[in-house]
């Protein structure tokens, strides 16, 4: 594989590592170095014997990939097998107990780096791993036969530090007197090589996919430390990068935590906005909210040269903002400052720290750059206090939070009739019922209400439009089917805010649906690098653009992913369905079909016309596609 340049793929992704190595180095380090460096190499031909590859092997632990979910489980447990009798014979007490995480997800090779999300899921379930044991999750254990000697001990739903739903996991084990199942003969042909197959790039496409690099992969110790000799060569942006840290709320009250994350989450669309830096999503940056963090650490995992981190502190209406600016690459702090003011002068505060970044990090602004970050969207404190209340709810991401949310909005544009960002805030709420089918529990009789809703809102927001309002115009009119002007829109979307990787998705949505999905992975790539702990709405768009290159495989597997990680997920089972009909595995997509049929009835008909109306393609060949994956998954017309 060639790893001096970015390259994406889906697979079976198998992390391993050495439980409590550092009490085996304190005992007698080269003996300790010497059993682990052979413990690996019987695993790595293990692994070849199951035709898997090593990806990397570095220090105490170890990455490979595997084409087929058996195959990994089945070199995980032949290798256990063997090496437990191995060590049986070894009289002292340096034997190096190995566990396993198996996951199915997105790897990434940028710059001799290796990442992705299923590099980063299957390292979080082998953590969770007893030594010597192997841990799969969800996706792995439905992709197993059942006719495999194999025990599966369900150990329920798990929370990943970096994943934004709980993930199922298994401890798979053989059962007693078994044997693991040999490999099957490699057929005498070539392999094809296995990579992201991206035809006819634009350019700028080009531009975008060798320039983005998926935040990569890192190997820890299971002190949670790593040793300088460990550590993997940073990968860096070719422009200053920086991760906004969630400021600390030093308030006396817990309830003015909204205000602090509001803040913080406004100072990074205000830098998001500046086409010279490269600025992390609030996404993934907020999952180190209340953690106690180490700075190298977090630039580490999330691909950045500079860390802002700070506090707020309200009283009454006097704020202060404490702020410090470290460089990762050091350890250093570059600086330090106090902000004081009252809350009348909270944009003023703001706009304070953003220029002191982009002076100190010598950027230099594009045409209108300027006038974009200084723009106050309200001069109503009252209104902007009200509508920082209404996000926190809104990104709770429940129908019950959502009904407050609305209600929070709506008095905001009633304290500032003006008010463009909270008309697209109302916009993006109702928008999102409608694709969750919340409709009802919004108090709508039926989705075209809330719609309406949503469109009506939209309409206000789009007189003076944010990078907001364009990226849920981009998915409104890409649904409607005016594919062309989507396109426009979405574009729009990331010149007004290109660090925004959800107007990247947006664009990558309205890509896939006008037949150009060739186009929208190197957009998901970008968008994959800005927020590396991603929701499954990624994982979505990435399944429907490798439908529509018919890559079925690969779709299946981030299909599978999404619906794992949330089953109340209707798009990506809906898809998955069809995907699984073309591959001729329609007893999988029959049991989805089964599963979903009761919570479905009454207002989304499992059928082909009905399914394909959600699917608005431009050309009538991508249509007939999906219709064909349904029939062949044994839906009726």
């Amino acid at each position: 594989m060639s790893r001096d340049h970015l390259s994406g793929k889906l697979a079976v992704i198998l992390h391993a590592d050495v439980a409590s190595s550092t009490a085996l180095v304190q005992q007698d380090k080269e003996l300790a170095h010497e059993r682990i460096q052979d413990a690996f190499r019987r695993f790595g031909d293990s692994i070849e014997k199951y035709k898997g590859h090593v990806l990397e092997l570095r220090g105490d632990a170890l990455l490979a990939e595997f084409e087929h979910a058996a195959d990994a489980v089945s070199a995980a447990l032949s290798f256990q097998v063997d090496y437990t009798h191995y060590t049986n014979q070894i009289e002292d007490d340096i034997k190096p107990e190995i566990r396993v995480g198996i996951s199915m997800g997105e790897v990434v090779v940028a710059d001799n780096t290796v990442t992705g999300a299923g590099v980063v899921q299957a390292q979080r379930i082998e953590q969770l791993a007893n030594p010597g044991s192997v841990y799969i999750t969800a996706t792995i254990h439905e992709a197993l036969s059942k006719r495999l000697p194999f025990v599966m001990e369900n150990l329920g739903e798990q929370r990943l530090k970096g994943f934004e739903h709980p993930v199922h996991v298994y401890r798979i084990s053989l059962k007693s007197g078994a044997s693991v199942p040999l490999p099957e003969p490699v057929e005498p042909v070539q392999k094809p090589i296995r990579h992201w197959k991206v035809i006819g790039i634009s350019a700028l496409m080009l531009a975008l996919i060798t320039s983005a690099s998926i935040y990569w992969f890192r190997s820890t110790k299971s002190t949670g430390e790593i040793l300088p000799e460990e550590q993997a060569e940073i990968a860096l942006p070719d422009k200053p990068s920086i991760a906004v840290l969630p400021f600390t709320n030093m308030s006396s009250e817990a309830e003015q935590d909204y205000f602090a994350d509001g803040m913080t989450e406004d100072l990074i669309t205000d830098l998001s906005k500046i086409s010279g830096l490269f600025v992390i999503s609030r996404n993934s940056v907020f999952t180190y909210k209340g953690k106690p963090v180490k700075i190298q650490q977090v630039a580490e995992e999330l691909g950045v040269r500079y860390v802002l981190e700070g506090s707020i502190r309200k009283v009454g209406h006097q704020v202060r903002i404490n702020t410090q600016l470290i460089d990762s690459t050091t350890g250093g702090h570059i600086w330090a400052e106090r902000y004081d003011g009252t809350y009348e002068d909270v944009f003023r505060l703001q706009d304070k720290v953003t220029s002191k970044i982009v002076t100190t990090l010598a950027v230099k602004l594009a045409e209108g750059e300027q006038d974009q970050i200084s723009k106050i969207e309200t001069n109503n404190t009252e209104a902007y206090d009200t509508f920082l209340k209404g996000w926190e709810q809104y990104l709770r991401q429940t129908p019950e939070s959502f009904l407050q949310a609305i209600t929070l909005f709506e008095k905001a544009v009633e304290l500032d009739p003006e008010y463009s960002r909270a008309y697209a805030a109302l916009s993006l709420t109702y928008w999102q019922g409608w694709k969750s089918y919340w409709h009802s529990k919004l108090g709508h009789i039926s989705p075209h209400e809330i719609r309406f809703e949503a469109e009506k809102y939209l309409g206000k927001a789009m007189k003076e439009p944010t990078s907001l309002a364009l990226q849920i115009s981009t998915s409104m009119l890409a649904q409607h089917g005016q594919h062309d002007e989507a396109i426009t829109q979405g574009e729009r979307a990331i010149v007004l805010d290109p660090n925004n990787p959800d107007g990247y998705v947006a664009l990558a949505g309205a890509l896939n649906l006008a037949g150009y999905p060739e186009k929208s992975l190197p957009l998901m790539e970008r968008a994959l690098r800005l927020n590396p702990y991603y929701p499954t709405s990624y994982l979505y768009e990435l399944g429907l653009a490798r439908f529509g290159l018919q890559e079925y495989d690969a779709a299946v597997v981030a299909l599978q992913q999404a619906v794992t990680l949330n089953p109340t997920d209707r798009w990506s089972s809906r898809l998955l369905i069809a995907t699984l009909g073309h591959l001729d595995r329609a007893d999988e997509a029959v049991a989805i079909i089964d599963r979903i049929k009761e919570s479905w009835r009454g207002f989304d008909p499992l059928s082909v016309h009905s399914i394909a109306f959600w699917y608005p393609f431009k050309e009538p060949v991508d249509a007939e596609r999906l219709a064909e994956g349904l029939r062949k998954a044994g839906l009726p017309d």
